[in-house]
């Protein structure tokens, strides 16, 4: 046997904190020794935080990139022990993301990234460069300032292995893992034995178990030992890396990390024994055919053997059950997570919510809830920084810290009902009874008093008194009297998260949660500038069926009983007239149901499909209940209203990624935000493949006709500035 202990690693970095993140690679290289690993990996770009986005231009973040590496070689950090560390590098006029494999303070090689992420939220190619060269080391010159003190001007650059006297170990970065031809697989011919990834991988619902694949995969016929480590945490943007670091042995899992944790450092240990992959590889003919007539990658021979002989008090790891949370779960956790990072970094004081009662702000308030359970289930398991967060944004004394949730809730988390004539007793009720359960200092507001006064205003100015469309209001009335509604709880909000903690002698300010979901944000079901306008939103991103599974859990494992209810109430605004003949309806304002919505969504987005291509797509999906004339009807008045609307996703409040059909403008969702709402072109397809399925011309001219009605510019409001006409939906 030839056993070796590896460890690899969870890490909460934060984006250009230098002093942080320094702190942390070294406390986990310390942890890493004392388990008694002689091979220690952390996450991609660890040194610098991987969110830095175009700090990575500035030369200072390379600099001190530099600066925090020479720290660590002139301690005795890397003696004894092989780290792999993530850091920006720039050769010649190219910067790289790179890792750089320490050993007994000098610098073995630098591995640079060969294929780089550059979809969905990812943007690597804007700062770095891919390495081109794939089978070649050159010599890279040390910057002065790092060859001074560590006694060494140059070292090997480019993809290669370091060969061990009885290992051969080398890197993989994040994407390269999911390339086409991903690097391990040359460099499991070559003999690699060891595979180590460093990743910045966010959290997305659903997509643990596609990771976890890949990295399975990677050694499942070629045999090997895959380390894994990951981010954990918000590291500054709308992104949470959500961990789960691990170590494969041939396949099999033999360690994993959390993926939600409020834990700033969480170390993953296996004992692997090499024989074993040595012996699988053995064992499979085509392997050792394609060994025969490798391509040769380079390697650099360090003469230290790293593995142990055979010995009883080291046991080999045994393969474990993969851990997956389910979707209700990772809906609790990682936002909950999220939120407590961004919270406690923001040197905020807590979060105000204004909580209607409804489906979606009731999810906010649960989320914060889980988060207050989170805090105080870690400081009871002796987590001294987290209890160290609390008792400062808690502003406790004399000693004190969380015990409670509900107590601790009650410190620092604020939730108001800003009624109106329109609201409705029972989700005033149900608002009240959650904040009692949660444990929030909760406020009920009347906003008619300034309704009134703002109405009044109007009159004063124009001669003119708006009436709702029930009592024989125009749409533009009745839209303009829900946004005023709307306006004003965003206004009365903010007021409350910055006065608040005053009135009540707590230092700081409060951060604004927002509540409005994916679904609505795609459709633009939102007044822009309402309370979807907030400092953070833990479910922008979320879609409405996700969040009613969420609140059916959440009610018994939460213990936050009063969210069944809450989830088995039809989603409403509440922001027209309640008449015994009508009460307003979210579905039946949007003119599509939210399965409908998530249908769409994922088509447009994961899809990459267009008005056509979309309603190809749903002949089939739903030609055994509509015909394909109600399918483009259903198809053209989706994509009218996400035109119309698509100018609100521009100031969408940053929310949570968690989903990938996300229609959010400033990293995921690249789209113009101006569009010619009749699709004059697009719409004309599909009307001819309607005529084709079924002849139905006549109803495709009274289709047209209807489409012609449709004013790009309506009563002197814009598209890039109006509404969509429907409640709720404002300027």
């Amino acid at each position: 046997m030839r056993l070796l202990k590896v460890a690899t690693c969870n890490l909460n970095q934060w984006a250009m904190d230098f002093d942080c993140n320094l702190k942390q690679i070294k406390e986990s290289i310390s942890m890493a020794k004392q388990a008694g690993a002689v091979i220690r990996l952390g996450p991609e770009l660890e040194v610098t935080g991987y969110g830095c986005e175009d700090h990575f231009l500035e030369l200072d973040t390379v600099s001190h990139a530099w600066e925090c590496l020479k720290d660590i070689l002139l301690g005795d950090w890397t003696d004894g022990i092989l780290c792999s560390i993530g850091m920006p590098v720039i050769k010649g006029s190219e910067r790289y993301n790179c890792q750089v494999l320490c050993f007994n303070r000098k610098i073995i090689m630098i591995r640079p990234k060969m294929w780089l992420a550059n979809d969905g939220n990812y943007r690597e190619l804007r700062w770095f460069t891919a390495w081109k060269q794939k089978d070649q080391l050159v010599d890279f010159q040390l910057p002065t300032e790092i060859s001074e003190h560590i006694s060494q001007k140059s070292v090997p650059f480019g993809n290669g292995f370091i060969q061990f006297l009885d290992t051969a170990v080398a890197a993989e970065v994040c994407e390269e893992l999911y390339s086409p031809v991903p690097p391990h697989a040359d460099l499991a011919l070559n003999g690699v034995e060891v595979f180590m990834n460093a990743s910045g991988s966010h959290h997305q619902l659903r997509k643990l178990d596609i990771r976890l694949r890949a990295i399975i995969g990677a050694t499942h016929t070629r045999g090997g030992v895959y380390m894994y480590s990951n981010h954990q945490g918000c590291d500054g943007s709308r992104l949470y890396y959500d961990g789960c670091s691990c170590i494969v042995v041939n396949g099999d899992v033999v360690a994993q990390g959390s993926q939600f944790s409020l834990k700033d450092i969480e170390i993953v240990v296996a004992q692997v024994d090499l024989d074993a992959v040595a012996s699988l590889r053995g064992s499979i003919s085509s392997f050792q055919e394609q060994a025969s007539c490798k391509t040769i990658v380079p390697s650099v021979a360090v003469p230290y053997k790293l593995s142990q002989s055979f010995n009883l008090k080291m046991c080999p790891s045994s393969p474990l059950e993969i851990k997956y949370h389910c979707p209700e779960e990772e809906i609790a956790f990682g936002p909950s997570c999220w939120l407590w990072d961004y919270l406690r970094r923001s040197g905020a004081s807590g979060f105000l919510l204004p909580l209607s009662g409804g489906a979606d702000s009731s999810s906010v308030a649960a989320i914060v809830g889980c988060m207050c359970q989170l805090v105080v289930k870690e400081i009871a398991n002796g987590d001294e920084k987290v209890k160290a967060d609390a008792i400062r944004i808690g502003n406790y004394t004399d000693g004190q810290f969380p015990t409670d949730s509900r107590e601790f809730a009650k410190r620092i988390f604020y939730t108001v009902f800003m009624g109106s004539e329109n609201s409705s007793e029972a989700t005033k009720s149900r608002a009240k009874v959650l904040a009692d359960e949660i444990g929030s200092w909760h406020l009920d507001v009347s906003i008619d008093g300034v309704v009134s006064a703002l109405l009044s205003l109007f009159q004063t100015l124009t001669g003119k008194r708006l009436r709702y469309k029930v009592d024989g209001g125009s749409n533009i009335e009745n839209l303009g009297l829900q946004n005023i509604q709307a306006r004003i709880r965003m206004v009365l909000a903010f007021m409350l998260a910055s006065l608040l903690p005053w009135v009540h002698n707590k230092p700081g300010f409060y951060l604004v949660l927002g509540s409005s979901n994916v679904d609505e944000a795609l459709r633009g079901y939102l007044t822009k500038y309402d309370c979807s306008s907030a400092d953070i939103n833990p479910i922008g991103s979320i879609s409405k069926q996700d969040l009613r599974s969420f609140l059916r859990w959440a009610a018994t494992h939460l213990g936050y009983s009063s969210l069944a209810d809450i989830e088995a109430a039809p989603p409403t605004a509440e922001l027209e007239p309640i008449r015994a003949n009508y009460s307003q309806l979210d579905e039946v304002d949007m003119g599509m149901t939210y399965e409908e919505l998530s249908v769409y969504g994922r088509l447009r987005k994961i899809f990459r499909c267009g008005p056509v291509s979309m309603f190809k797509n749903l002949c089939y999906r739903w030609g055994a209940r509509l015909t394909p004339l109600e399918v483009a009807d259903k198809v053209k008045h989706f994509f009218k209203y996400y035109s119309i609307n698509r100018h609100k996703m521009t100031v969408l409040t940053p929310s949570y990624h968690a989903e990938s059909y996300s229609p959010e403008d400033n990293r995921f969702d690249l789209r113009q935000f101006l569009y010619n709402a009749r699709w004059p072109y697009q719409f004309r397809k599909i009307d001819e493949l309607v005529q084709e399925l079924d002849g139905n011309k006549v109803a495709i001219e009274e289709d047209h006709e209807k489409l012609g009605a449709i004013s790009h510019v309506g009563g002197g409001m814009g598209v890039a500035a109006a509404g969509s006409g429907n409640p709720n939906v404002g300027i």
